[in-house]
Order: structure tokens, then sequence, then C-alpha cells
């Protein structure tokens, strides 16, 4: 597995032996991040249910601000911490980092302020059926008030999902049991409207 564009792209990551996680394929994370185009360029990154930070240490390694990397998994978060590291050395990054490793259960962390632009999720299928609302429901407390605001959700192929006040723009794969990423935009709500207009 390795980082697909950007600044370190080529550099391998570390992922769990013994199919703790199953991270997306290269092919995939590179088709999501080209739709994202531009989007990644300053961006405010968090990455829920990290496991090896592919998806994040993306964002990073095409220009994205800042990261946050949400991990419960021990194991995990050493094998993380090792890749932010190594994508780090590749960008030529001075500590502190822009990229950070929280441990912490994704649905149940407290909630930072609500400053990102991007959102990513990648939680373990098995348990999507029920938790699926409320990824939504974190992705917008961690998301800004104001600009494009987008969930880019990995989930299985047979499984579609989407919550109100959220439009879905691009899915990508298909097939059972195989990678699917979808990507979600947070409409935004009459009264953040009226605000941003100065009402």
């Amino acid at each position: 597995m390795r980082v697909t564009g950007g600044i370190a792209r080529g550099i391998e990551l570390a992922a769990p032996k013994g199919g703790g996680t199953r991270p997306a394929t290269d092919r995939m994370r590179e088709a999501v991040f080209s739709s994202l185009a531009g989007r990644m360029e300053k961006a405010r990154v968090v990455d829920l249910f990290a496991g090896s930070g592919a998806y994040g240490l993306e964002a990073w390694s095409r220009g994205a601000s800042s990261v946050v990397f949400v991990e419960n998994h021990p194991g995990l978060t050493k094998i993380l911490e090792e890749n932010v590291a190594r994508v780090a050395r590749s960008l030529g990054a001075e500590a502190p980092w822009p990229a950070r490793v929280r441990r912490a259960d994704a649905l149940s962390a407290p909630d930072e302020p609500a400053s990102s632009d991007v959102v990513f999720a990648d939680p373990p299928y098995a348990l999507l059926p029920g938790i699926a609302p409320e990824i939504f429901r974190r992705a917008g407390d961690w998301l800004a008030p104001q600009g494009e605001r987008l969930l880019v959700f990995e989930m299985s192929g047979e499984v579609e999902t989407g919550a109100s006040g959220w439009t879905l723009l691009r899915r990508f794969g298909k097939g059972r049991g195989q990678p699917a990423v979808s990507v979600f935009r947070l409409e935004a709500s009459p009264e953040s409207e009226g605000n941003e207009a100065g009402v």
C-alpha cells in the first residue's frame, strides 16, 4: 500500500498483518482523490476509524493543512503513528506536525471545534448497518459551519446509505464485500444560510 499522489507519492504505508483492517486499494484511493481535484489544498481533514491512516495521509500528501486521525485500537495506533512519521519525513515537515493521532472511539470521542472541511470515515463493514446514522451525525459535528463540507465514506459495495441534509455527489466501486466509496456534501441549513448572509 502506497501514497498515490502529492509530494509523498510512492511512500509505502504499513498495514497490520492478519486481516484486522481492509485498507482501500491504491487504485480506489487514487480515483477518489482525483475526483476531489484541488479540494485537498489547505483543507482541514479528519480521518475517522483511521486504521493505517491511508486516507488522511493521502490528503496530507496532496496539500491538506491539518489532519486529525481518530483510531481506538492500540496496535493500529502504533502502526498509524509510524506511517505519519514516514510521510512527515517525505514531506520535510517539522515538528510539531499538523497531523496528529487521537486514540479514541470515533463515535464517542469528545468533539473538537467544528472546523474541518473534509471527513473520511472507514468503519468496520460488520458494524455499518447499526452505526451509519451516527457516522453522519458525528461527521456533521466535525465539519465547519461554512464551506463545501464533505464526507468521504467507505463501505461495502452492496450497502447504500445516506442521511437527511446530505447530498450524494459521487460513488466509486461496487460488488458484494468489495470496497465502495461514497462522497457526500453536507447542505447548509436555512439558519446557517441566514447567518452567513448577516441576517
